[in-house]
């Protein structure tokens, strides 16, 4: 195998494990009950951006995280 293919996967490997550190590093301050609310709260964030329709849109998704705090 040439050299440059290796040195591809060595980075490819490399930028993986890097993104699920910071990942694994973002969700370890996180408590049980946050962790299971981030879903929610991704939701409601996301669709937040939305001009006209996004808070109303989003106002189920707050009450889920709101509950499982």
């Amino acid at each position: 195998m040439p050299k440059s293919r290796i040195y591809t996967r060595v980075r490819r490997a490399a930028g993986r494990l890097a993104m699920w550190s910071a990942v694994g590093a973002a969700v370890l301050p996180l408590d049980g009950c946050a962790v299971a609310a981030l879903p929610c709260r991704l939701t409601s964030a996301t669709l937040k951006i939305l001009p006209v329709v996004g808070h109303v849109a989003a106002t189920p998704f707050d009450a889920c995280a709101a509950a499982i705090d």
